[in-house]
């Protein structure tokens, strides 16, 4: 049996951290999230999200087998929680499944958000996907957000 992975930060790291977050398709292979059926509907789930104040998305990226979020959630809410309902709701509407758990990594200054925001702004480009990063369609970017651009 698979043991569940804790993403609490510990005591000492502020709540209100910027998170990196992977969450990966069951199947690796395969292309699950960039179909206009399904990718434009998980980039509207990720903006109602940010509306309803569930987290705040800065900028998330659609791959066809994993999706990038950088991200924080409200002090009352676990980034578990969070990451877990938004899973379960997209697998009940859309029958998406999902690898058990996500990847966290907290960033820790402004430095590092804007490299890993970059890295996740050129992942379609990285990919082949696109020639240049602005053309990929399944990327949310958060009004007022501009460190990719």
């Amino acid at each position: 049996m698979s043991q569940r992975l804790n993403h609490e930060p510990p005591p000492w790291v502020s709540r209100d951290a910027t998170y990196l977050i992977t969450a990966c398709a069951h199947y690796r292979v395969r292309n699950s999230f960039c179909h206009p059926n399904i990718g434009f509907e998980i980039l509207e789930t990720i903006r109602r999200r940010n509306d309803d104040g569930t987290w705040y998305c800065e900028l998330a990226v659609l791959m066809p087998d994993h999706i990038h979020l950088i991200l924080n959630v409200p002090d009352e809410t676990p980034l578990t929680i969070a990451i877990r309902k938004w899973k379960t709701w997209l697998s009940r509407q859309h029958g998406i499944r999902w690898q058990k758990n996500f990847f966290d990594h907290r960033l820790r200054n402004e430095n590092e958000a804007g490299q890993k925001a970059e890295y996740v702004w050129l992942n379609p480009v990285r990919a082949g996907l696109v020639a240049r990063a602005e053309d990929w369609p399944y990327t949310f970017l958060a009004a007022g957000f501009q460190s990719c651009r």
